[in-house]
């Protein structure tokens, strides 16, 4: 059994936006060398999401409309008693736990797979400052 770790950096200038990551953890998946395994994609930030769906830009907006229903944007002390604490971010956090932390996916021959038309993103809930995500293949 081994492992191979990488960290993705995303610095995303909007305070929300989804980025398709599948090539990049695809390369990963390669690189690491293991050819049967799983792969565990993981945001390391309690604002940000990893989700598989479809690449699909009506989907994408229907998530940032539907996220904004869910929890609007107020950063004022009276609207969220998170931001009493002198943060500004509001409603992320419930985004980010109602939309996925982590992503993952099993290796076959050195080859990420998803589900048919399936890709993989992160979700950037509260952007503006760089973000990590972890990319762990595990495998033989």
């Amino acid at each position: 059994m081994q492992s191979y770790t990488v960290y993705l950096t995303r610095n995303i200038p909007d305070r929300r936006d989804f980025v398709n990551i599948t090539d990049e953890v695809a390369d990963a998946v390669r690189d690491s060398g293991i050819c049967e395994g799983l792969c565990l994609v993981n945001a390391m930030h309690i604002t940000a999401s990893v989700f598989v769906n479809d690449d699909e830009p009506g989907l994408h907006a229907d998530y940032k409309r539907w996220l904004e229903k869910l929890a609007p944007h107020d950063p004022s002390p009276q609207a969220y008693q998170h931001n009493r604490t002198g943060e500004d971010n509001d409603g992320r956090s419930p985004h980010a736990a109602d939309h996925g932390a982590r992503g993952g996916g099993c290796g076959h021959r050195r080859q990420a797979r998803l589900r048919p038309l399936g890709a993989l993103f992160y979700g950037e809930l509260d952007g503006r400052r760089p973000k990590r995500v972890l990319v762990k293949v595990i495998g033989e």
